[in-house]
């Protein structure tokens, strides 16, 4: 979660995988000292796809919503994204706001799954 927080102002970039720029799954990747797949694009509704990668970067599915928890949520039909539960809310990469953000309180859009570290 610490890390994560620290990464909050970051700019968002689709891909992005470094502090110079980050999008949903660099921030998760980077938070948690993970390597992540490039392949794919902004708008993706391939949740068995996110799901593998999750799985190949040692993440769990679990009941969910405990602080360092990944959630995977679905703001549209055929988009994805990842955001990390922190006490309060979540940190997340906005696209529109094009930069990484602390939003307060439950998720706008529907939880898919919540994965975890372990």
């Amino acid at each position: 979660m610490a890390r994560a927080r620290a990464l909050v102002g970051v700019p968002f970039r689709l891909h992005g995988r470094s502090e110079s720029g980050l999008d949903c799954v660099g921030l998760v990747a980077l938070a948690l000292g993970r390597n992540a797949p490039c392949a794919y694009g902004l708008r993706s509704g391939d949740a068995g796809r996110a799901e593998g990668w999750l799985r190949a970067a040692g993440l769990v599915p679990v009941a969910g919503g405990a602080p360092g928890d990944v959630a995977l949520v679905r703001p549209g039909p055929l988009q994805l994204h990842l955001m990390i539960c922190v006490p309060g809310g979540f940190v997340h990469a906005h696209a529109g706001l094009r930069r990484v953000v602390e939003m307060p309180g439950p998720s706008p859009w529907p939880v898919t799954g919540w994965w975890a570290l372990i």
